[in-house]
């Protein structure tokens, strides 16, 4: 059975102005409808340039962009449709926060799509409840922390309750519990059944979170898979200069014969419980 397509690209290929090297280079991937995908890459492997092309901001020079299992289209029209189902959140929620306050700026899509003023309320309400920011609705923009500016930027794009969401490097420069509260955040969306896909440099944050991930490398999908396909293949992540998630090298440099049949552990508690086991195991042999 093929599994539904959130997103996609078929041969996508697209030079920047005065470049040699095309950011995208026949580019080829899909992610899962209803998935949690984290893309990994180093700067330049055409992370955010491939978030661009999936709200229609930049046009493939040769290939497609599916979405839904739709090919984009770039009518005005067609356009605004594929903003109302998929939202992307930037790295720096300076660049998306436009209004005074938070609850100015999370109502601000919705007004422009004609919602009635009590079901914006509402909706604004659900959302930052969600986000943890009903508290901070009236406070200047400029006097909130990177944590909730981000959390913020994240509740206007919730607010239109797309699809698909896209986060460009969601938790970089945060602090613990800053990153904690996004993350939170991000659960709830899921269980809703939005797709969601985060561009990360955090390897240990890919491997805990993802169920699907997709490595990029100039511009082209290097490898697809579940985190513990990915990094299984810690060779070919090294080869190309990607460090493993701390407990991914820790239990692929145990001897196989202690960990064959047995899948991998994606938190440090679920380490623990498996290494206790086998040691367990190891010493009732001995």
């Amino acid at each position: 059975m093929v599994q539904e397509s959130s997103l996609a690209c078929d041969g996508v290929v697209f030079h920047y102005p005065d470049t040699k090297e095309p950011a995208l280079h026949e580019l080829t991937f899909s992610i899962p409808a209803g998935s949690k995908t984290a893309v990994l890459g180093h700067n330049g492997s055409g992370k955010s340039t491939l978030f661009l092309h999936a709200v229609g901001i930049l046009r493939p020079q040769q290939g497609t962009v599916v979405q839904g299992g739709k090919a984009l289209s770039y009518s005005k029209k067609e356009l605004a449709a594929l903003r109302r189902k998929v939202g992307l959140v930037f790295q720096d929620p300076e660049q998306q926060l436009i209004l005074s306050t938070p609850l100015e700026d999370v109502s601000f899509g919705l007004r422009g799509s004609g919602m009635a003023e009590p079901a914006i309320a509402a909706r604004c309400r659900e959302v930052m409840e969600l986000l943890n920011l009903t508290d901070l609705g009236d406070k200047p923009i400029h006097q909130l922390s990177l944590g909730q500016k981000k959390r913020t930027a994240l509740a206007g794009v919730l607010a239109m309750e797309p699809e698909l969401i896209l986060l460009d490097e969601p938790t970089s420069y945060l602090d613990p519990l800053s990153e904690t509260q996004m993350l939170k955040g991000l659960e709830a969306i899921h269980d809703k059944g939005t797709t969601v896909v985060m561009a990360t440099h955090d390897m240990d944050l890919a491997y805990r979170w993802a169920d699907w991930i997709i490595v990029l490398e100039h511009g082209r999908c290097r490898a697809a898979g579940t985190p513990e396909e990915i990094f299984a293949g810690r060779e070919e992540l090294l080869s190309i200069g990607l460090g493993l998630p701390l407990l991914a090298d820790l239990w692929f440099s145990l001897p196989a014969s202690l960990t064959a049949g047995q899948s991998a552990p994606r938190t440090a508690d679920e380490f623990k419980v498996k290494l206790h086991k086998l040691l367990a195991l190891n010493h009732s042999y001995s």
